[in-house]
């Protein structure tokens, strides 16, 4: 496990990391240079761009940009669902010298002001269905709607600069808000140095890329998905934008079909929704493997009842990451042989762990002092290395509580095996402490998704004025069977300590999630707050 890459002749298109003019946006120059007519974005299977194609209209953008008076290091906010511009505008504002904010197309326009106000941005690139009256936007020279003619006009009516501006490594080209659980979101300053990092990592640890490969982007490319652009870029891969712009397993299937196997990131709810549609359509792992060459998994718990029911339908198509917004993607791997070797003596424990240190970090198990624990006991997982973000925008104390002597302090709670194996617990936050005894939701949620019915389960503290917090598990039923709390009850008993099982059970039809697939544990705090309130 490294702090530094040494890369030279590993990677395509790998440099030094320690040159000082780094602009992401020279990998889509090199490849534009190299293979200008190789294909590189399509809408569907409908190709709307080769890589010269695609580089000409990035130049073209930046030259309208720096006409409107930006400058390198300005911010320009991108609040759109996926869509092939998507990738052209994010390029394009790279080429320009300038800082991508992207932002999460589901939140409020309230939300998407004050980030903008934050950022100080400069100008946003918005779709007319997310923002119908671009003047109720304010604090900023200008709003492009990316569906209308200036948008078209922009990507192709201008000889651009024919090389992107310079920056330095250290310089901050995605400024990342995170989802804001606990209070207002905060920027993570991630650098053109971070980005070509993980870029780079990817290729060690997750999976080889071909020219001929294709990525597709039904996650929200505000997130962790649109920065896998990164990687594909630096092969000559395609990259396909599905016309529905979102996930819908049959149109996924199918247009696999068309376009070749293609690879995605997806939070483990996207994941159970393909494996349902594999099972629906009584796909054999033969034909997932036509639709998909690979899947990686993260941004949330992925159960191991769930992953072994994923591997068993679908084949070996899956590798899991865990990394966080302040170290984009990068943290631990779980690899696809990790997760093919059930002969191993310790798969099961394996299975349902995050794997271990990606290359480009160093990860630690700590007490609150920063001292290394021993293995196997439970402390917060920090991360050092080239990936882990500059800082929080215009907020030093929340940066100086994060990094720590160069460690990123995650907030996630786990521990290490002998092997180097990272299995998390919960979030700290998530920690229940019910009579004295600490309990980690996540450990529950696993028996309880083992149990006949139970399709979804999440797991949260409850205010009790005996025990502090209880236990209380939301569950979705299974259709057709719908568990009772002494069978659920019983179940529990079986696999763990009887004050972790669940002194009371919700049944509800669906758990809230983000549009990352992320269960909104905060709103099912708030209902049982909001329930203890009207008791009272």
């Amino acid at each position: 496990m490294l702090t530094r890459l040494s890369c030279t002749g590993l990677y395509p298109g790998c440099s030094s990391l320690h040159n000082s003019g780094m602009n992401i946006a020279h990998l889509l120059r090199r490849v534009a240079l190299a293979a200008p007519d190789t294909p590189a974005i399509f809408n569907g299977a409908q190709l709307r761009a080769t890589h010269a194609q695609w580089a000409g209209r990035a130049a073209s953008l930046a030259q309208h940009l720096s006409d409107q008076g930006l400058q390198p290091g300005d911010r320009v906010v991108l609040f759109m669902r996926n869509h092939p511009r998507y990738l052209e505008i994010m390029f394009g504002a790279w080429w320009a010298g300038l800082v991508v904010v992207p932002v999460n197309a589901k939140l409020h326009l309230k939300e998407l002001q004050w980030i903008i106000d934050n950022a100080q941005a400069s100008w946003a690139f918005v779709t007319s269905d997310l923002v119908p009256d671009a003047s109720a936007l304010t604090g900023l020279l200008g709003v492009t709607d990316t569906e209308g003619a200036q948008a078209d006009q922009w990507l192709t009516g201008a000889l651009g600069p024919q090389q992107p501006a310079e920056r330095d490594a250290n310089d901050t080209a995605w400024l990342f808000y995170t989802s804001g659980t606990t209070g207002r979101p905060k920027g993570v300053m991630i650098t053109h140095r971070n980005l070509r990092s993980m870029g780079m990592g990817y290729f060690v640890d997750v999976d080889p890329i071909a020219a001929g490969d294709a990525a597709v982007y039904a996650a929200p490319m505000s997130h962790g998905a649109g920065i896998y652009a990164i990687p594909h870029l630096m092969a000559g891969a395609r990259h396909v934008v599905p016309e529905s712009g979102g996930m819908d397993p049959t149109e996924l299937f199918d247009l696999g079909l068309q376009i070749g196997p293609m690879s995605m990131f997806a939070a483990p709810t996207i994941v159970k929704r393909l494996v349902d549609e594999a099972q629906a359509r009584a796909h054999s792992p033969k034909r997932c493997a036509q639709s998909f060459k690979t899947i990686v998994y993260g941004g949330a718990p992925m159960y191991a009842a769930d992953i072994q029911r994923a591997l068993r339908i679908m084949g070996p198509r899956f590798v899991q990451i865990y990394g966080q917004g302040e170290t984009p993607m990068v943290g631990t791997f779980l690899s696809r042989a990790h997760l093919s070797d059930s002969g191993h003596p310790r798969y099961t424990e394996r299975l349902a762990s995050v794997g271990m240190a990606q290359t480009p970090v160093r990860v630690r198990v700590v007490d609150p002092d920063g001292s290394d624990l021993p293995q196997s006991e439970v402390g917060e997982v920090v991360v050092r290395g080239d990936t882990v973000m500059a800082g929080y925008w215009r907020n030093p104390e929340a940066t100086a509580a994060a990094i720590r002597d160069g460690w990123l302090w995650t907030g996630d709670m786990g521990s290490l095996d002998a092997d180097g194996f990272v299995t998390l617990k919960d979030r700290s936050k998530d920690l229940l402490i019910s009579g004295g005894s600490n309990i980690y939701p996540r450990e529950v949620e696993e028996v309880l998704l083992t149990a006949p019915g139970v399709a979804e389960v999440s797991v949260v503290g409850g205010p009790d004025p005996e025990w502090g917090e209880i236990v209380v598990a939301f569950v979705v039923h299974q259709a057709g069977h719908v568990p009772n709390a002494a069978e659920l009850d019983a179940h529990c008993v079986q696999h763990i300590a009887r004050f972790k099982r669940p002194k009371r059970y919700v049944w509800v039809d669906e758990l809230p999630k983000n549009n990352y697939g992320k269960v909104l544990k905060t709103e099912l705090r708030a209902r049982l707050q909001a329930a203890a309130g009207s008791q009272a």
